[in-house]
């Protein structure tokens, strides 16, 4: 005997079917394209966290060497009565510079004379690691080239007749990558363009130096008012400012990535 079928009992209709996966379809896309979309900005999110904190590593080692710069000083080793320490056992300024084949005797005015240090170079003179017993001071030395910012470290020469300059050009390697402080000037129009309180005049210093002048240190540059002393070895504060670009773009707006951060060290040593 055959089941009857039940009065009023029936399937899913062709359309309705459709209807039904068309929703499911649109829901997916829309669900797919969600992930999509906050995949990309975690992905960019991540490359700009790497980048700050590849930049804060880069920025407090050299606010660390200024902070040291100048140590030790002549005074700090020498006794009175006795003879003079070699020479590179102390710092003879904190910033080791002087026109080419003078230093350290004869000091330049800093953006006049001196063609360094500038806003992109600067050799700090110091003994980095004082527990290694050797007690040799080091010129550590910080340069802006291209988009990359290398550092340096040699061991201060016992000549004084030694250009800490040349002596620390061949030293150089990369430290910091895509510092966009001094980027080429089309480069530099499309991250202005993005950023303009970033750059509000162009090209940004790395380093802008403060000399002792009374009645407060003022930049070494400054012509109103102008310092009491403008030479390195007089420098007493450096500002520093890092632009660094993330490797690539924002992956959900195209926009350029940068990242902008601010130190400063202060010389803690005393001038010989």
């Amino acid at each position: 005997m055959k089941a009857r079928k039940p009065v009023g009992a029936r399937g899913f209709s062709l359309i309705e079917l459709l209807t039904a996966l068309g929703i499911l379809l649109i829901v997916c896309g829309v669900a797919f394209e969600l992930l999509t979309i906050l995949m990309k900005k975690y992905h960019s999110d991540s490359q700009l966290l790497n980048t700050f904190q590849e930049a804060r590593f880069g920025l407090d080692q050299v606010v660390r060497d200024i902070n040291d710069s100048g140590f030790p000083p002549r005074i700090a080793i020498q006794p009175s009565n006795s003879p003079p320490p070699p020479f590179q056992r102390f710092a003879v300024a904190p910033f080791a510079w002087g026109p080419a084949g003078t230093y350290p005797n004869s000091p330049c005015a800093i953006g006049t004379s001196c063609t360094t240090p500038n806003g992109y170079d600067m050799i700090v003179e110091t003994d980095i690691d004082p527990q290694n017993q050797q007690g040799i001071v080091e010129w550590v030395r910080y340069q802006l080239n291209g988009t990359t910012l290398y550092r340096g470290v040699v061991e201060k020469s016992n000549n004084p007749a030694t250009d800490p300059d040349a002596a620390t050009s061949g030293s150089l390697v990369p430290y910091v990558q895509n510092v966009m402080n001094n980027p080429p000037a089309a480069q530099l129009a499309t991250l202005q363009a993005q950023y303009p309180a970033m750059f509000p005049s162009g090209p940004v210093p790395v380093f802008q130096y403060f000399c002792e002048s009374t009645p407060q240190p003022v930049d070494c540059t400054s012509t109103s008012p102008p310092p009491t002393t403008d030479d390195p070895t007089h420098v007493v504060a450096v500002v520093v400012t890092l632009i660094v670009q993330a490797p690539t773009s924002d992956m959900t707006t195209g926009r350029l990535q940068l990242v902008q951060l601010k130190g400063e060290g202060r010389r803690l040593n005393p001038i010989n």
